[in-house]
C-alpha cells in the first residue's frame, strides 16, 4: 500500500530493517547519527556523553522496530526519540547550565552567531568579544523552556517546517509558531546589550 511517505529514504531503510534487513539500520545510522548529534548540541550544548546519547537514540529506534509506522518523515520521527531524551537529560541534570562549561564556542556549533560573525576580523579582543557573545546565545537558548528551545532549534537550524515540528512535540502548529515567537522574543531580551554593542 503506498504512502505520502514512500520516497521518504529514511522511512524505506527503516521499514526495510523491520523487515528483517540488518544493513538497512547501518544505513540509517550512518545517514541519520550526524544530524541526532548536532541537534542534541544545540539543544544540550557542548556537554559530555553526546556520543553515549546519539547511541541511545538509535537503541531506541531498534526498541520501536516492530512497532514502526511511517506517519511522518523518519527525521521527524527520530527527532521525536531526540527530543524525548534530551529532555529526560536535562531533567536529570537537574535543569543545571548545560552550555558554557566547555569554553568559547567553536567547532560544530559555531555557526550560532553567523549573521554577527566576520571571520575576516583578526583582531584579538575582537575574537574574544566574538566568543562572549557567542556563550552568551549558547547561554540564552539553554535558559529558554524545553519546547521553546527545541522549536527554535529546528526551525532555524534544521529548516524544519512547523507542521513537522508540531509533531516532534506533540503539539500543534499554531502552538508552534507561538513557541517560536516566544523564543525569538526571549532570546532578543536576554541578548539586546550584546546585539547593542555589536551594531554600535
Amino acid at each position: 500500500m503506498a504512502t505520502e511517505f514512500d520516497s521518504d529514504q529514511g522511512v524505506q531503510w527503516m521499514l526495510a530493517y523491520q523487515g528483517g534487513d540488518e544493513s538497512a539500520f547501518d544505513r540509517l545510522v550512518e545517514a541519520y547519527s550526524g544530524q541526532v548529534f548536532s541537534l542534541l548540541t544545540r539543544f544540550l550544548g557542548p556537554k559530555p556523553g553526546r556520543e553515549d546519547m546519539v547511541q541511545e537514540v538509535f537503541l531506541r529506534v531498534i526498541r520501536a522496530r516492530d512497532r514502526y509506522e511511517p506517519s511522518a518523515r523518519f527525521s521527524t520521527w527520530l527527532y521525536r526519540i531526540v527530543f524525548n531524551l534530551a529532555v529526560n537529560e536535562t531533567q536529570r541534570a537537574g535543569g543545571r547550565e548545560l552550555t558554557t562549561s566547555d569554553g568559547p564556542a567553536h567547532g560544530d556549533d559555531g555557526d550560532v552567531l553567523a549573521n554577527w560573525r566576520d571571520d575576516r576580523v583578526e583582531d584579538p579582543s575582537e575574537r574574544m568579544a566574538q566568543d562572549d557573545v557567542v556563550m552568551a546565545v549558547r547561554a540564552a537558548i539553554a535558559r529558554l523552556p524545553e519546547q521553546q528551545r527545541m522549536a527554535l532549534v529546528l526551525a532555524k537550524y534544521q529548516d524544519m517546517p512547523y507542521i513537522e515540528i508540531a509533531t516532534v512535540l506533540g503539539s500543534s502548529e499554531k502552538a508552534v509558531k507561538s513557541l517560536v515567537h516566544r523564543a525569538r522574543e526571549n532570546l532578543r531580551v536576554v541578548l539586546a546589550p550584546y546585539l547593542q554593542g555589536e551594531t554600535a
